[in-house]
């Protein structure tokens, strides 16, 4: 990564700590049965968009960018999804989306 300059110890592979570790606020949509829907896989890019850019209510000087970054990351992520071969086991965890559609 370049500009980084973090210290051997702070490095997991090669790559920043803090890019090794995944968000805690997006789940695993990969393996997911029945598989992730459109809306998650764009809850999931909404979430990866608010934490890298520190932004969780985006202002409208910024919202039509973010949006943009929203649908831009939501696109590559279904894409990457779908090229991706099955896994042997489902995540442990069900996207927030579905966990509100259980309790209801």
């Amino acid at each position: 990564m370049a500009g980084w300059r973090g210290s051997a110890d702070q490095r997991i592979r090669g790559r920043p700590r803090s890019l090794a570790v995944m968000c805690r606020n997006i789940t695993t949509l990969r393996g997911l049965e029945p598989p992730a829907t459109e809306e998650e896989v764009e809850a999931a890019a909404r979430q990866f968009v608010r934490k890298i850019s520190g932004i969780t209510h985006p202002s409208a000087k910024v919202e039509d960018r973010f949006e943009q970054a929203v649908a831009e990351i939501a696109h590559i992520s279904a894409h990457l999804l779908a090229d991706l071969p099955p896994r042997k086991h489902p995540p442990k965890n069900d996207p927030p989306l579905r966990r509100l559609a259980a309790r209801a």
